[in-house]
């Protein structure tokens, strides 16, 4: 017997049958050879990706027409024998290499090494990278890159804080006195002030912010909506004890307007997962220098059941947050409403010059909207000419956009808050890439000047082009230029 529906029901169907149509989905014209577990957008606009095998990577580079849809797949140099990792802490640096540490697994088995190492994209190698000083265990740790270019990391097991110089790889032991909980399983989100937001997953449903400056961690309260959904598994030995999960959390996304869109997995009793969203208030004095506090609300629930622990999130040029649920479905959050739009193969999300999204290395999402004129870089210096294979400096201000735009649940680091050049042939309309690297800031959502060093490609064509800026996929006002 067939029901009738009430008018809730309805407007909510027509609802998603409208953004499903406006929302799609276009899978790759070559797929990758030894699929895609994480990706980095290198600063050519290139895509580094790791296969499935764990030590072979692969790069995708867009034709050139600049799609990454029609792009194509290149091996790449491997990792060293004794290194196939999965689940660890990683970034694109200022200078344009790569950096992962740690793992949880390697070559499958549960270790917590202390292993890493650093792709240079120009020498095609990954060279080891030594661990903080005695640092026998890492695994899946948070980390992120802060506005002075410095790699830093959280012991996964303790409360121990590292800062990375990419310049000299020196490591410097950080204070992390206030912090409430161990690192484990947390995410970090790079807030406009420089400080360091977390929502704990052991000390639930508490959030913490870190102050570089300081060395200290300050508590901003309950989350109001708990985002820890219960361990999957319990105690896990490995060579150091046995690690305890304290569960898992969902990615947090740093939004234009200052806020943070935080998403959970189950927790305990739950029929779905929560969201929260935290919104930055005045200035704290207590202690001196922990910069801003503000105020969680809880945010929209997860429809169908679904969560986002241990998953992928991204921030939409749109200033949307586009989620991943673990259900392979995807959700758009504007601000207010939290809704289902499309399913998709899963896998890792990663932000496109484009504005599209990478899907696991298959797929692009097309979403619709588009960012409004303040949120675009701003070029103030440029060379109205340049030769082929040389090197120039340029200028301007939100080069490294308002967020960093990619988050996990922990580890799996993949921001792409700075800058790209992309240089377009006025005659042909084709569109070149000029690897950026130096960027004097890594800071988001800063109006202050910044800039960066890019190199013009040898085999790009010359005459009369325009050029921009982009990140986060959004693109500044074309500049005109003469490539000779």
């Amino acid at each position: 017997m067939t029901k009738k529906l009430s008018l809730a029901a309805i407007t909510l169907l027509l609802a998603l049958c409208g953004l499903s149509q406006a929302q799609t989905l276009t899978t790759l014209t070559h797929q990758p050879p030894d699929g895609a577990g994480i990706d980095f957008l290198l600063t050519d606009g290139t895509i580094l990706a790791q296969g499935n095998q764990g030590q072979d990577w692969w790069k995708l580079t867009p034709d050139i027409n600049g799609s990454y849809v029609n792009g194509t797949w290149s091996q790449v140099a491997s990792l060293a024998s004794n290194y196939d990792p999965y689940a660890f802490a990683s970034a694109t640096l200022a200078d344009g290499r790569v950096l992962i540490e740690g793992g949880e697994y390697n070559f499958g088995a549960f270790t917590l090494t202390n292993l890493g190492a650093i792709y240079d994209p120009a020498l095609n190698t990954w060279t080891p990278l030594n661990p903080p000083l005695g640092w026998d265990y890492i695994g899946d740790s948070p980390s992120t890159v802060l506005p002075n270019g410095h790699f830093l990391i959280g012991r996964k097991l303790d409360m121990q804080m590292a800062e990375l110089d990419p310049a000299t790889l020196e490591w410097t032991a950080m204070g992390s006195s206030g912090k409430s909980d161990f690192n484990a399983e947390e995410g970090w989100t790079l807030m406009p002030d420089g400080s360091v937001l977390t929502v704990d997953v052991l000390d639930n449903p508490n959030a913490e912010r870190y102050v570089p400056a300081v060395q200290h961690w300050t508590s901003l309260g309950s989350t109001v909506a708990n985002l820890q959904g219960p361990p999957s598994e319990g105690c896990i030995p490995y060579g150091g004890g046995q690690y305890c999960p304290p569960g898992e959390i969902g990615p947090a996304i740093l939004r234009p307007d200052g806020s943070v869109f935080a998403t959970g997995a189950h927790h305990l009793g739950a029929s779905t997962g929560h969201t929260a969203i935290y919104s930055p208030g005045i200035a704290s004095a207590v202690p001196a220098g922990a910069g801003f506090h503000g105020v969680w609300l809880a945010g929209p629930d997860f429809p169908n059941g679904d969560d986002a622990g241990d998953n992928f999130a991204v921030l939409l040029t749109s200033g949307n947050v586009l989620v991943e649920g673990n259900s392979s479905r995807f959700y758009e959050f504007n601000g207010t409403t939290f809704t289902p739009t499309l399913f998709s193969n899963g896998g890792s999300l990663l932000v496109l010059p484009t504005g599209q999204i990478l899907v696991g290395g298959s797929e692009v999402y097309n979403s619709t909207g588009t960012y409004i004129p303040a949120w675009q870089p701003v070029i103030t210096s440029v060379p109205s000419s340049v030769i082929r294979g040389q090197s120039y400096l340029i200028s301007g201000t939100l080069f490294n956009g308002l967020s960093q735009a990619n988050a996990f649940g922990d580890e799996l680091e993949t921001a792409t808050n700075y800058p790209l050049v992309r240089i377009t042939n006025i005659a042909t309309g084709h569109i070149f890439y000029a690897k950026t690297h130096d960027h004097s800031s890594m800071a988001v959502a800063s109006r202050a000047p910044v800039s960066t060093h890019f190199d013009v490609p040898v085999g790009m064509e010359t005459g009369a082009s325009t050029l921009e800026v982009v990140a986060n996929g959004i693109p500044s006002i074309a500049a005109n230029i003469t490539v000779n």
